[in-house]
């Protein structure tokens, strides 16, 4: 299999049966089946070499880094081929490519900073505890009146518990925030690695040796099942808000309630569930919390919802994104539950992609 090429020769494209494999080229939804008698040493090494690379990125916590590396790359990928037809110059599409990767980074920390900058706002703080406020004088009304000692009675009396738990648990807290400058730090590095993985793609070496032909082959096959299980969790974050618009605005409006900010939550459900697993938890964290401000009952109510029609999901998510790697729903399934029992919730999260590159290699290599 041949890993280098020439974007400006035609004769030098990827032919239709797969033979020629860049990490620019989009691998097909079915190869030809091919049937390996014999497994070269560069391979195996390759193999193994990718199998330890997975695990350090687990156990060093690095799967943020991962992650972001091939969302930028897989941006790139996705938009150069309208660069590669407009333009024909090899230095030209070098710099486009440059460009490109630029401006996806650009975007993506922006997006970070403002969300960052968004719940930094004071004035956002003040909502929130005039929201908090609301949410405790309806329990009030709704709570046995041996409760009442256990809520605060106004704004200062919240300051004043968070303040105290804030110095009871000061060491928790500055752990937590360098854990998320940490975590800010790895996205940005992954973006930047992303992004030049992919000007090197643009650019490939015109002669690889046999092991670094390997290698690369694998980070293709990688890079494949990332796209696929991506474009799956489009599918299912659709599938998601469209569940949480016909509760918000359909079922709790047939019931005489009129949730706030129903349809921005609805958006918010959309974009964080893109993100698998994580994402849920932030959308059903806030619909619950503002279907408090309303009362008790339909917070009840709210999070009894979330909470069935996302265990159905969750057997739905596993079919959809099984769809996309080739895999049965419960060998998904079974992949989360270890993942999640050796990793934790990094490991749920990364299940997906790396079930779907252990049977994309075993479906090149014609043995599953």
């Amino acid at each position: 299999m041949s890993l280098a090429f020439d974007p400006d020769d035609p004769s030098d494209a990827p032919d239709s049966g797969g033979s020629r494999l860049t990490l620019f080229d989009k691998l097909p939804p079915t190869l030809p089946r091919r049937v390996i008698t014999d497994v070269s040493r560069f391979t195996i090494a390759s193999w193994v070499i990718m199998a330890l690379m997975l695990v350090m990125v687990m156990m060093a916590h690095l799967l943020t880094a991962l992650l972001a590396g091939l969302l930028v790359y897989e941006l790139v990928r996705t938009l150069t081929p309208l660069i590669h037809r407009r333009v024909t110059n090899r230095r030209a599409h070098l710099i486009a490519v440059l460009l490109l990767s630029a401006v996806v980074i650009g975007l993506l920390t922006a997006a970070v900073l403002a969300l960052l900058a968004y719940f930094r706002d004071p004035g956002r703080l003040t909502l929130l505890e005039a929201k908090l406020m609301i949410v405790i004088d309806h329990a009030r009304t709704q709570l046995p009146n041996w409760t009442w000692s256990y809520l605060p009675d106004d704004v200062a009396d919240v300051r004043s518990q968070v303040g105290d738990w804030l110095r009871e648990h000061r060491g928790e807290v500055q752990l937590a925030g360098r854990e998320a400058f940490t975590i800010f730090a790895h996205i940005l590095i992954g973006m930047v690695l992303g992004a030049i993985a992919a000007l090197h793609t643009a650019n490939p070496l015109p002669v690889l040796q046999p092991l670094g032909a390997a290698l690369l082959e694998r980070c293709a096959l990688l890079a494949d099942a990332f796209g696929r299980v991506v474009f799956a969790q489009i599918k299912i974050s659709t599938l998601n808000t469209l569940f949480t618009a016909l509760f918000l605005l359909v079922g709790l409006r047939l019931a005489g309630v009129h949730l706030p900010l129903a349809k921005t939550m609805i958006l918010v459900t959309f974009i964080v569930g893109l993100l698998p697993v994580i994402g849920n938890l932030i959308s059903n964290t806030l619909i619950v919390m503002i279907a408090l401000s309303v009362s008790l009952y339909v917070g009840v109510v709210a999070l009894l919802f979330l909470v069935l029609v996302h265990k159905f999901e969750y057997f739905l998510n596993a079919r959809i994104v099984g769809f996309q790697i080739n895999a049965r729903s419960w060998e998904l399934l079974l992949a989360m539950l270890m993942a999640e029992a050796l990793f934790g919730l990094p490991g749920l999260v990364a299940a997906p992609i790396y079930y779907a590159y252990i049977k994309r290699e075993l479906y090149e290599m014609g043995w599953v």
